[in-house]
Formats: C-alpha cells, sequence, structure tokens
C-alpha cells in the first residue's frame, strides 16, 4: 500500500509538472490587465478578440500553414520510397543509410538552422519562401522515414512476395499492395511532421527574411515588446486545436502504434 501512495503521488507530481503551465497559461489569457500575470485579475475575452484582427499573426499563420503542409507533403512523396527501401531491402550500408535518413531529427536545430541558412541563401541565392520550404523539407523528413518504418515493421513482407509472385511490377506492389496497407501510418506521419513544422522555430528562425515569418518567430518578436495576454490567448489557442487533431487521430487511427 506505500509502495502503491508513493507511485500515486509521484504521478499527481508529473501532472502538475506537466499541465501546470498550460493551465496558467490559460487562466492568465483571460485576465483583464494589460499584463500577463498569474493568478489573473477579472474575467475578459478581450484578448481573444483582439488577437483575430492582428494582421501580423494572421499572415504568419498563413505563411506557417503554407510551408507546414507543402513541406509535409513533399518529406511524404520522398520519404514513404525511402522507408519501403530501407525496410525491404539488405545491405551493409543500410545502417549509414538509415542513420542519414534520420541526421536532422538528431543534430541540434540550431545548428540545422545556420547550415541552411549559409547554403540556401546565402551561397545558393534561393527567395526566402523557398528556402523556408527547403529546409522544413529536410526538418520533417526523418519523422516520415521513421513513422512509416514503424508502419513497415508490421506489415508482412510476404504480402510483397506474394504480389511480385503473381507478376506485380515493383511499383505496382508499392502503390497497390503497400501504401493501401500502411495508410493509417501514412496519416499518422504526415499529422507528426505538420506538426513538427508548424511549431518549429531554431530553423524558422534562420531562413525568415523581410516579409516572410512562421508563426512561431512572429510570436517570439511580439513578446521582445509586448507582455500582455494576447501571446497566452493565441498559445492557448494553438494548444488547444494541436490536442483535439492528435486526439482525433488517436481515436481513429491508434497514432501510439506508431512510436
Amino acid at each position: 500500500m506505500r509502495t502503491l501512495g508513493f507511485s500515486m503521488l509521484m504521478l499527481v507530481l508529473v501532472l502538475c509538472l506537466l499541465l501546470g503551465p498550460y493551465i496558467i497559461l490559460l487562466a492568465a489569457s483571460f485576465g483583464e490587465k494589460a499584463l500577463l500575470q498569474f493568478p489573473p485579475q477579472g474575467f475578459t475575452l478581450s484578448w481573444y478578440s483582439k488577437l483575430f484582427g492582428m494582421r501580423m499573426f494572421i499572415d504568419a499563420l498563413k505563411t506557417s500553414l503554407l510551408i507546414g503542409i507543402a513541406s509535409t507533403l513533399t518529406g511524404l512523396v520522398f520519404g514513404v520510397p525511402a522507408a519501403y527501401a530501407t525496410a525491404r531491402f539488405s545491405s551493409k550500408w543500410k545502417g549509414l543509410v538509415k542513420l542519414i535518413f534520420l541526421s536532422p531529427a538528431i543534430v541540434p536545430g540550431l545548428v540545422i538552422g545556420y547550415s541552411l541558412l549559409r547554403f540556401f541563401v546565402l551561397i545558393g541565392g534561393f527567395p526566402i519562401l523557398i528556402g523556408l520550404y527547403l529546409g522544413h523539407v529536410a526538418l520533417v523528413f526523418p519523422y516520415t522515414i521513421r513513422v512509416v518504418l514503424a508502419s513497415l515493421k508490421n506489415l508482412d513482407p510476404s504480402i510483397d512476395e506474394a504480389a511480385i509472385s503473381l507478376g506485380a511490377a515493383p511499383w505496382k506492389v508499392l502503390f497497390r499492395v503497400v501504401l493501401p496497407n500502411i495508410r493509417s501510418g501514412i496519416i499518422a506521419a504526415f499529422i507528426l511532421a505538420f506538426i513538427t513544422s508548424f511549431n518549429n522555430v531554431p530553423v524558422s528562425m534562420f531562413l525568415t527574411g523581410p516579409g516572410v515569418t512562421m508563426l512561431p518567430v512572429q510570436m517570439l518578436s511580439y513578446v521582445e515588446y509586448y507582455y500582455d495576454p494576447t501571446i497566452a490567448a493565441l498559445s492557448t489557442l494553438l494548444i488547444l486545436l494541436t490536442v483535439v487533431i492528435v486526439q482525433i487521430v488517436e481515436k481513429t487511427l491508434g497514432l501510439s502504434q506508431y512510436f
């Protein structure tokens, strides 16, 4: 009984540590004073109404959605065949290739952002939007590889062999046999990669420029000059949106089985 009581106490402490900042942020977003504080004084929804009228956040949100969706789709287009090749074909270089594919998820984001800045902008001369897009493709690629690989591990390789033995071409096996069977994993990869791209700060901070800003970077810039509950309101909306999306995918596809 003492062990159970101690475990429950640790569970409560961990939950408070994890959920406490979000609860404070939620409460602070309803404060009446133009100051981000906890506990808040009064109750108002004016910060939420103000938020929807701020052009800087609306434009940054559009850019984040555009870059996030475009980079995620591109990552899937290249990541699914790469994951299939990695999972199904044996080679002495397989471990090295897999390490290279997953390296953007291992290297610190600041290093990746600075490297991409030097390559795409200072050396390649790419436009800011194109540089952001290519940078986020490199950012989300390892996540698509990881999730699709996990999905392929649950798919019996004999299904591929049966299709090939019946005369199906390799590309038909991939598109007509493999992809329909790992559809849930592909959707889970899309959700994870999109959230990773949308919430990224280090890479986006290095690659943004005049007139093109991602939402997280715009939020950081706003906090440098203002300390009102507007950021708390925006953060609360983003948290709720992320939780709703993840819960929907978890209930319909079982997202947790791919991580």
